[in-house]
């Protein structure tokens, strides 16, 4: 549902989470880019990391201390494979949890692949007025994440509520 609101644009950040990828190759990061675009929001930050905790916490972060930035979305390292850090880089940084995020997204996703969504470890927070969001690596989990949702939640017509009033 629409309520009688304007939209109000946020500046996003996008950072891929994986050892294999580089800028030329960032299919994922390039898809949230393009949705993020699409409806009317700004990606103000792109990156690639490794699967290092470290490095990622670092950025996140940063970023997370960075005023002129509302949303962050990961993508990769949210599996059960052993160099996975995402959780245990991001999880400690956010203020709250939004555990409605990953209920959600295993809920949607179990739809599309089974009981294998059980292995996602997608999850969302909210961090010094920045919502974060990881979701796997895969395009269509990512498009999954984005359209249903991300982008409604992002949404300041959407009501009954949305995240925007945390943000900005």
């Amino acid at each position: 549902m629409k309520a009688n609101k304007s939209f109000k644009p946020l500046n996003i950040a996008v950072l891929t989470l994986s050892d294999k990828r580089t800028v030329n190759d960032d299919t994922t990061g390039d898809l949230l880019d393009e949705l993020a675009t699409e409806a009317g929001h700004s990606v103000v930050e792109r990156r690639i990391s490794g699967h290092d905790l470290y490095q990622i916490r670092a950025v996140v972060s940063q970023w997370i201390a960075d005023d002129n930035i509302h949303v962050i979305i990961t993508n990769g390292g949210t599996g059960f494979a052993a160099d996975n850090v995402t959780q245990d880089a991001i999880e400690p940084l956010l203020a709250s949890h939004i555990d409605g995020f990953g209920e959600l997204f295993r809920q949607l996703s179990y739809d599309d692949i089974g009981t294998s969504s059980m292995q996602s470890r997608a999850f969302a927070g909210l961090a010094n007025k920045t919502l974060l969001a990881a979701v796997p690596g895969s395009g269509g989990a990512a498009r999954l994440a984005w359209e249903k949702l991300l982008a409604p939640q992002i949404d300041a017509r959407q009501g009954p509520c949305n995240f925007v009033g945390h943000l900005v």
